[in-house]
């Protein structure tokens, strides 16, 4: 049986600052972060998975600040900010190159956000402590279990994790074609998440 390997990304705005990545593969975690756009497509490449998930607006808005994802997404109480917003913009131009290179070599690719999923499943948003705890009793085996990890590279195993349930057809998605798509699982309780558990 295949083993199905998803990859998270915590874009950073610019390459100085670290954009965290993990992959979650059957139920097993591996987490780090990098920096430049060459290091995060050599990652792609030598990871090869099924689904990358970018926790990144990878679209602009045809006009004003929010797409039509964007704004269905606060309506349903996910808190995410504008493309527009002068940092998030720079943030968003980068991701879009970056998709745009992933993609031309083969891989899919979604745009998350970390802290809807969390809110979706009933995880704490921002308690890092407390999430990377959850990660555990979810089930998922890793590097998680003996160190702390940082907020990029927990936020990048989240994106791991939707992108897994997005394979598993456990998630909506909130916007249009031509503006784009945000992934966010489908509202339900962390501890009735199964895929993880039995994952080899």
């Amino acid at each position: 049986m295949t083993v199905t390997l998803t990859l998270g990304l915590d874009l950073a705005g610019k390459p100085k600052n670290p954009t965290g990545w993990a992959t979650l593969e059957g139920k097993h975690v591996k987490a780090g972060e990098v920096y430049t756009d060459k290091e995060i497509i050599g990652l792609v490449e030598s990871k090869s998975p099924m689904l990358t998930a970018i926790d990144s607006p990878l679209s602009l808005p045809r006009e004003g600040l929010l797409r039509k994802a964007d704004k269905e997404m606060i309506r349903h109480g996910y808190r995410v900010f504008p493309p527009r917003l002068p940092a998030m913009e720079k943030l968003t131009k980068r991701a879009i190159k970056l998709t745009e290179q992933i993609t031309k070599r083969g891989f899919r690719v979604i745009e998350v956000h970390p802290a809807s999923t969390r809110k979706a499943l009933g995880i704490p948003t921002k308690e890092w402590r407390k999430i990377q705890d959850i990660l555990v009793q979810i089930g998922l085996k890793g590097e998680h279990e003996c160190r702390t990890l940082t907020p990029h590279e927990i936020d990048a195993v989240t994106a791991a994790l939707t992108a897994r349930l997005h394979i598993e057809k456990a998630t909506v998605k909130f916007g249009d074609e031509e503006e784009g798509y945000i992934i966010v699982p489908k509202p339900q309780d962390w501890r009735q998440i199964q895929t993880w558990k039995h994952g080899t």
